[in-house]
């Protein structure tokens, strides 16, 4: 647990090398170890070759000639001269176990038996022996042939000193350059995470550096960034949104104070009640403020739309246009046809309301509310004969605390906030709203949303 928790704290540049270094390690290992096994099986099998030729040689010199003399003239070559043995000893024994011949004279026979190795007297170096047996005149005899292994032995240090030596260093070499590739690969890394270090939520305006390189890390720069500048945006959009609606909370306050002060300052110079109804209107556009807001911050919450039921988009249209109440005001409502959706009736409901009495306030004469099927949904449409909107301010129109006219909407009490919800809700509906110019001379409002599957089983 203690290892394991000392390796999850070491840094990337020290894991990255560490593994690097016993990967290469274990590979080398076992390809030095495989590499030393095949040449001494190799030299092994040569010097088994050599023996085998010689015992052979011996064998058809004794059937075809009888035994052979004490020394051998190809046999004194092989003196290493050195040990005190030559690199091929042979012995021939009869059927007593008495040597008859032999290469050179030993303290005891080679065996008959065949075996990997043997030590004779005065060599350094193991014996491979291969044995025979041969026939000449009549009597049986054995002969043991023994072949020095010093070139094995020889050629295999000669082979396992350099491994030794090679080895490190080349586990080395790839622990250091492993090192340094991961030193220069995470340098951007702790650039952007000095750079992010130093942003706090004042200083949102701030970015972190973005490498040349296409790789990775790169695009973690490059979504982080992305990151930032939303939070940037979320921040000034609080940041505007709490200025605005402390501004339009301070107005009904102060317009309230005013009256007061007025009343309390001129006993008797307001007509009587006049005091209350300010209050009371003044209250009331609080109020719909207020509620404004929190609609709006459920839908920054994501909690705009709580349920989704079948919802007959006319019957919303409707009750809507009841509550319209505005003298010479007509309101045309024969475009109203049958559309059903899906989704939350009262936000729906916020909707249709919040456009009719958006187009209320604005028309001249004449309001008209239409629903009608299209193409893959449902469209309400909501339009007047007023001054309508200008085609540059048709965008932010939908923004929050907006008002085209101020004087006006502030006086009809409009709050720029209507709008805004409406786009909220709508987009909550996988829906879209959009403004253009009225046939009858004002803005003309058109909500689509998608309409109610038919084999959506009721």
């Amino acid at each position: 647990m203690v290892a394991e928790l000392g390796w999850s704290r070491a840094s990337v540049r020290l894991r990255t090398t560490a593994a690097a270094v016993m990967v290469v390690a274990m590979v080398l290992l076992i390809g030095g170890l495989t590499l030393v096994a095949l040449v001494r099986e190799s030299l092994h099998e040569g010097v088994e070759s050599n023996a085998e030729q010689r015992l052979s040689e011996l064998v058809a010199q004794i059937e075809t000639s009888g035994l052979p003399d004490e020394a051998l003239p190809e046999d004194d070559d092989d003196d290493d001269g050195a040990d005190g043995a030559d690199e091929l000893v042979w012995q021939v024994r009869d059927a007593e176990g008495v040597v008859v011949r032999a290469s050179q004279p030993l303290d005891r026979p080679l065996p008959i038996d065949e075996t990997d190795e043997v030590r004779l007297p005065g060599a350094d170096d193991a014996y491979l022996v291969v044995v025979d047996e041969a026939e000449s005149g009549g009597q049986e005899y054995d002969v043991s042939v023994a072949a020095s292994l010093e070139e094995v032995e020889d050629s295999t240090a000669a082979l396992v000193t350099p491994l030794l030596v090679g080895l490190p260093l080349v586990l080395l070499l790839v622990g250091g350059t492993t090192w340094l590739v991961a030193t220069r690969a995470l340098a951007p890394v702790e650039r952007i995470r000095r750079e992010v270090e130093q942003i706090t939520g004042d200083r949102l305006d701030r970015r972190v550096p973005e490498p040349r390189s296409r790789d990775e890390i790169h695009r973690l720069a490059r979504t982080m960034n992305q990151m930032l500048g939303r939070l940037q945006d979320s921040r000034n959009r609080q940041q505007q949104f709490v200025g605005d609606a402390s501004h339009e909370l301070r107005s009904p306050l102060a317009s309230i104070r005013q009256t007061a002060e007025v009343s309390r300052a001129h006993p008797g110079s307001l007509p009587e009640g006049e005091l209350a109804d300010a209050v009371l209107e003044e209250s009331a556009r609080m109020q719909r403020l207020v509620e404004q807001l929190l609609l709006l911050t459920r839908a920054d919450e994501g909690a705009l739309v709580r349920t989704h039921h079948d919802v007959d988009l006319d019957d919303v249209a409707l009750a809507a246009t009841r509550r319209i109440r505005r003298p010479g005001l007509a309101v045309d409502t024969a475009g109203i046809g049958p559309g059903r959706v899906r989704g939350d009736q009262v936000a729906l409901s916020q909707v249709a309301r919040n456009l009719v009495e958006n187009a209320a306030r604005h028309a001249d004469a004449t309001l008209a509310v239409a629903v009608r099927e299209s193409p893959g949904g449902v469209e309400l449409i909501v339009e007047d004969d007023g001054p309508g909107i200008p085609e540059a301010d048709r965008a932010r129109v939908f923004d929050r605390f907006v008002r085209l006219d101020e004087a006006r909407a502030r006086d009809a009490g409009g709050s720029g906030l209507g709008l805004a919800i409406v786009r909220d809700i709508v987009t909550a509906h996988d829906g879209d709203v959009a403004v253009t110019s009225s046939g009858l001379g004002g803005a003309r409002f058109v909500v689509r949303l998608p309409a109610l599957r038919s084999d959506r089983p009721t």
